[in-house]
């Protein structure tokens, strides 16, 4: 894009594609009539917030006064159409891969002692909880009351993880399981990334609307998925969260389409796997 920083209302730019401004300000007389003048023109004329949204990706809603609902309500219809749609698909695809995840739960077992399925109490839809079930990818260890919630995080390089683990990891393969998930009508294929309980307790408090990301079925990926990967810190999830807005904010069957093409990509790449 070419930007042009307009420093004077008496500037007229030929052949623009729109003016962007922050129409929330309070403007002169002078800027207004610009404003006014460049819409008769046919130019479209944008608030800066609705641009740095669709250039970033994110919806960034730091106060209540930037909530606004009406916008941000995802489409009930279309949740309901998404749902079918979802719950054909998991059942064909639990039918046709049933084999190669009875395989793979084999090897889990072989490799290392405890369960093939790895069961996690998350919080999902309407603020419920949930148990998600994935492939277990690392070793099983009784954790310390006290160490419970940094346990619930896997960092980098994380010494848990088994060999097969790390595979299963990066391929995205130890998801697979939720397809039970998805059949129960507890998530999606597309949608925010439901998190530990243990977790979501703690960032509801640390971070403002946590709450919010769960009026929509969470997914197996997700925007904020392709977007950033993985992430431990609580400025990462704050950013995660402005994902997660930016999805229920444009909640509909073009967007999960690309977060579709651009999961491919990921699991190509490997791209936020730990």
């Amino acid at each position: 894009m070419n930007w042009h920083w307009l420093v004077s209302p008496d500037m007229i730019i030929d052949r623009v594609n729109g003016v962007v401004a922050d129409l929330r300000a309070d403007l002169s007389d002078d800027w207004e009539r610009y404003i006014a003048d460049r819409a008769l023109a046919g130019v479209p004329v944008y608030h800066v917030k609705q641009i740095t949204e669709s250039l970033t990706g994110r919806v960034e809603i730091e106060h209540l006064s930037e909530n606004t609902l009406g916008s941000i309500n995802p489409n009930q219809a279309y949740i309901k159409i998404k749902q079918a749609i979802d719950w054909v698909c998991a059942l064909l695809a639990l039918i046709v891969l049933a084999p190669l995840l009875l395989l793979i739960a084999l090897m889990i077992r072989l490799e290392s002692p405890g369960p093939a399925i790895f069961r996690q109490e998350r919080l999902g839809f309407g603020g419920k909880s949930f148990t998600v079930y994935k492939f277990r990818t690392m070793t099983v260890s009784e954790p310390e009351a006290a160490n419970v919630r940094s346990l619930a995080v896997t960092k980098p390089g994380d010494s848990r993880v088994t060999r097969l683990g790390r595979f299963l990891r990066r391929s995205r393969i130890d998801e697979l399981p939720q397809l039970i998930n998805i059949v129960r009508s507890e998530m999606s294929w597309i949608g925010p990334r439901p998190e530990a309980t243990v977790l979501s307790s703690h960032y509801s408090v640390a971070l403002p609307f946590y709450r919010y990301r769960n009026i929509v079925r969470p997914g197996i990926s997700g925007w904020a998925q392709v977007n950033q990967g993985y992430v431990s810190e609580d400025d990462d999830e704050t950013e995660k969260l402005h994902y997660d807005f930016y999805y229920i904010k444009n909640f509909s069957p073009w967007l999960d389409f690309v977060i579709v093409l651009r999961t491919l990509k990921t699991l190509l790449s490997g791209f936020g796997s730990r």
